[in-house]
């Protein structure tokens, strides 16, 4: 194994799969809101908060976990202030109480936050302001949900961190789906098991969550029901039912993908199911959620961490490539496999974290299934056929591209439409 990618794809392994209590945005938010506190060092008398349009899209409709069914960025905000923990980071609002949730309505009905678009920055922007007589704390998130990269208490910076000098660390130019596979290959199993094994354990009892309890839009619930037990329909369930239950309000965390638990969910579900029906060993099973997992982080890298490309789509064909992976796919099937998922469903839009998640989750699931049905009968859609280039590198880049700039226009009308800002 050629291990220049080793301590890399180990690296990327342990940072992006971190467990988080519920949608990561209101999360996000909770999370900066709590340190603003922290760094005050009293209960604010009021707080400021101005956050991107993505963040506003992926706050609105989601429930905020731990609050009683709350919604939005000022549940979660003042929620993370009244109750949150902050060195517990995504899993922030993991010790609300109902005197929390109390003291948190309370403080919305008496005017205690105001909300605010904020302009011209990131995708993933988030600045609060909390005030207590003349003392303040403000606390900026930018490029990815616990990426703190200023802290100022009265006036003065205290902290600081560059953005550019994290986006460094990773060498993306040299990625490819072929070291991503021979790293899968020949890793020390060992390295990665327990970050994997908690992966698996989590996600399985959000998904098991979902499909006990009718969260949302019950789309897990419902594809068993109406579609039957067939494998296909159980991995597109578990999948769902993971998103049903995050996006119902669920308290049980998820080992997220890219900073999304749905993301997180979809990468694995599915190799869960397939695992268990053809009696995959454990370390098999291991050996394919790193494939499942560092595909869809690759394809991602491209899009941006929040963008209008719905994140399913790269996470399910990450699923699917794992899938292949698992099943003793070749190289040539597993690019296959990705090539024809994106070339399917490449444009699902983001409309924002909510119930219909679920849905897309399902659908981008299928699409997945059966690119990987049509690699193993060498079919896959041929280069220059829409976005599909000569070769997988290209064809994710491409489709990352799209993602990143070509929707950036679609991005800001969908937010429009959704803040009622343009009414066709």
């Amino acid at each position: 194994m050629d291990c220049t990618h080793c301590r890399a794809f180990i690296e990327v392994l342990n940072k992006e799969l971190v467990p988080a209590l519920g949608c990561t945005e209101p999360i996000a938010v909770a999370y900066a809101a709590a340190k603003a506190r922290e760094v005050l060092g009293r209960m604010p008398e009021h707080a400021d908060i101005k956050c991107s349009g993505n963040i506003i899209k992926n706050v609105k409709g989601v429930k905020v976990p731990n609050s009683n069914g709350m919604i939005g960025i000022g549940a979660a905000a003042v929620l993370g202030i009244v109750g949150g923990r902050a060195d517990k980071e995504l899993e922030v609002l993991t010790e609300v109480t109902e005197d929390h949730i109390a003291e948190t309505k309370r403080l919305l009905k008496e005017g205690f936050i105001t909300t605010s678009l904020a302009e011209d920055v990131d995708n993933l922007y988030i600045e609060i302001t909390v005030t207590a007589g003349e003392e303040s704390a403000k606390v900026v998130i930018v490029n990815r949900h616990t990426l703190i990269t200023e802290i100022e208490k009265n006036g003065e910076i205290i902290y600081s961190q560059s953005i550019e000098h994290e986006q460094d660390e990773t060498d993306w130019k040299s990625w490819s789906i072929a070291a991503i596979v021979d790293f899968a290959n020949y890793v020390d199993i060992d390295v990665v098991k327990d970050t994997l094994r908690r992966q698996i354990q989590m996600n399985t009892e959000i998904a098991e969550e979902g499909l006990k309890t009718p969260y949302g839009a019950q789309i897990g619930r419902l594809l068993l029901e109406t579609e039957g037990d067939s494998l296909r329909t159980r991995a597109r369930a578990r999948a769902a039912a993971g998103s049903d239950a995050r996006m119902g309000g669920c308290a049980l965390p998820v080992v997220i993908n890219s900073g999304s638990g749905n993301q997180g969910v979809t990468v694995s579900m599915p190799l869960v199911e397939y695992a268990k029906d053809h009696q995959i060993s454990e370390e098999r099973l291991y050996r394919s959620l790193i494939v499942s997992n560092l595909v869809s982080v690759y394809q991602k890298h491209f899009i941006g961490s929040l963008s209008s490309f719905c994140g399913a789509v790269t996470a399910a064909s990450g699923a699917g490539a794992g899938i292949a992976y698992m099943l003793g796919g070749s190289y040539e099937e597993i690019c296959h496999t990705i090539i024809n998922t994106v070339a399917n469903v490449g444009g699902i839009i983001c409309d924002g974290a909510k119930s219909s998640c679920a849905a897309k989750i399902a659908s981008a699931v299928e699409a997945a299934i059966m690119g990987y049905e049509q690699s193993i009968r060498g079919l896959s859609f041929a280069p220059q056929e829409g976005i599909v280039m000569d070769d997988i590198e290209d064809t994710i880049r491409s489709m990352g591209y799209i993602g990143r700039v070509g929707m950036a226009a679609t991005d800001k009308t969908v937010l429009n439409i959704m803040i009622g800002k343009i009414k066709p």
